[in-house]
């Protein structure tokens, strides 16, 4: 079968992205996982454009990529000038890459507008840049810059750009959709109708402006495209590009193309994640195969039936892409949620355990709890619905004052009792709000006896109001996120009192630290 070419082009590209702002070392980092995730080309930077991008390609010789070309981006001359005189072309020779990416203009249209120049002029700039580049013994690929919106309006003079770069030396012609606005049978049928009239190898870059990037890239594949230009996570400019992580296993595990190892393919969800945490993203649950809630079952139906035969709505093995089917709990779950999430936790709950967890779960649902974005919380609700379970502590009562104070400002105080073991434990905290002295107080009164809680650290607060023409007496629903160095989670709690939302969202997390899930479970 044909070789399929994958090209990277997250770290330049992917960028373009209006909150993604990466360093030298964070490119590095991700070139690395790039390169041992199996993609053949990174398209780097462009050298000519900042000192960042000239830095990135000096250092990445010293990391000993193994097999990614690493790739730099420039463009064609500039009108009526020469190549050898070109600061750009200059920048891309300096940089002394593998490869180079070169974009020039393939419609008429913006040529004539945005060039500003004459239709005869833009191809001599592509075929004196493309050969100058090939002269130096650079593998070179042309990028033609919106060619499926100038075939539509002039085919003529779009093939006529390809083939003033084809003519010239190009290794590959990918034919881009700058604007992203086609479609799928489209980009197939122009692609087939391209791969007749040029005889380079042809590659395809998208954007997905019309939600459809990574479809129209595997259509460009069967259209007879042989090199696929994508990012990780689809990250890029407006909407993104075509996403790799959806794109590599559609071409290995749905159209039968050997493009990585298995290997590498398992290991397709922690780059995604990678990509996303250097970024300072939060990675996207929904994302398709990578995502936490790719293989996540909520309806009471669909976990019963994954229970007994996962294909049953799954469209494959999670394990394949290095990801994991989940049981997510809410007042959709049946019995068959709970009894499937213990198992995954490592114990067995009975039949009357999961009902009465399960008419509880319901029942807090109703109150304006949301268990399946807090996961902590429902492993609680497992423990505790366990015959013989006993807490680590127990929450006795708590105080919280706010007032203004002449030459203070705005103070809050809190007090909480605690009963541990035998004990009754006291603190006292003041905090920035209320919320904080509470979460300060706690955490007080717990350390005092379990040391191990003092590396827990608060990551996240998040407030939503739920019934809101209810005003000021609305339900809130507090969702917190903890971290211990190691591992995060998630706990919730809900009442028309923010402070008693708060209180047990805090109190679960820290009995939640306490039972060390983490932990083989004949251990807790």
């Amino acid at each position: 079968m044909t070789q399929i070419f994958l090209y990277d082009t997250t770290l330049r590209d992917g960028t373009q992205r209006e909150d993604i702002s990466l360093s030298c070392d964070d490119k590095l980092a991700i070139a690395s996982k790039l390169d041992q995730m199996g993609i053949h080309y990174i398209e780097a930077g462009w050298p000519g454009s900042n000192p960042k991008d000239a830095e990135f390609f000096q250092r990445v010789r010293q990391i000993g990529l193994k097999q990614a070309k690493v790739t730099a981006f420039g463009a064609t001359r500039r009108k009526h000038s020469r190549c050898e005189a070109d600061k750009n072309l200059q920048a891309l020779v300096a940089a002394d890459t593998s490869a180079v990416a070169l974009v020039g203009k393939s419609w008429d249209f913006q040529v004539e507008k945005v060039l500003d120049t004459t239709l005869e002029e833009n191809l001599k700039m592509i075929g004196e840049s493309i050969a100058f580049m090939k002269g130096h013994g650079t593998e070179t690929i042309f990028d033609a810059e919106h060619f499926f919106d100038g075939y539509k309006a002039n085919p003529d003079y779009a093939i006529a750009a390809l083939r003033a770069a084809s003519e010239a030396g190009a290794d590959f012609l990918a034919l881009c959709d700058t604007n992203g606005g086609s479609l799928p049978w489209d980009i197939e049928a122009i692609v087939r109708e391209v791969a007749t009239l040029v005889p380079t190898r042809l590659g395809i870059h998208v954007h997905n402006d019309s939600g459809c990037a990574v479809a129209n890239s595997l259509a460009a594949v069967r259209g007879g495209c042989v090199q696929i230009q994508g990012t990780i996570n689809g990250y890029g400019e407006r909407v993104g590009n075509a996403d790799l992580t959806s794109i590599i296993p559609g071409l290995q595990l749905k159209m039968g193309y050997s493009i990585v190892t298995a290997e590498q393919l398992r290991n397709l969800t922690a780059v995604s994640r990678y990509v996303a945490e250097i970024a300072n993203l939060k990675h996207d649950r929904q994302q398709p195969y990578t995502g936490e809630s790719a293989f996540a079952h909520k309806g009471g139906i669909h976990a019963a039936a994954v229970l007994k035969a996962a294909g049953s709505y799954q469209h494959i093995e999670p394990e394949w892409v290095g990801n994991a089917m989940r049981t997510v709990i809410s007042e959709l779950s049946g019995r068959g949620n709970l009894i499937t999430l213990s198992q995954n936790r490592g114990f067995n709950i009975t039949q009357e355990e999961a009902e009465r967890v399960l008419h509880l779960l319901k029942k807090l649902e109703h109150q304006g709890f949301a268990f399946d974005a807090a996961e902590a919380s429902v492993d609680l609700l497992l423990q505790r619905g366990r015959i013989g379970y006993e807490p680590p502590f127990e929450l006795m009562d708590f105080m919280v004052l706010a007032e203004e104070r002449r030459g203070r400002g705005l103070l809050s105080e809190a007090t909480v009792k605690a009963r541990v073991g035998k004990e009754i434990k006291f603190a006292a905290a003041e905090g920035s709000g209320p919320v904080d002295a509470l979460a300060r107080a706690l955490h007080q009164a717990l350390c005092q006896h379990y040391p191990q809680l003092e590396k827990i650290q608060l990551t996240d607060y998040k407030v939503r109001i739920l019934n809101t023409d209810k005003g000021t007496a609305a339900i809130t629903r507090v969702l917190i996120d903890f971290h211990d160095g190691e591992r995060s989670w998630t706990t919730v709690g809900a009442s028309p009192n923010i402070i008693e939302a708060s209180w047990r969202a805090l109190s679960d997390s820290m009995e939640y630290a306490l039972l060390g899930f983490n932990k083989n479970p004949e251990q807790l």
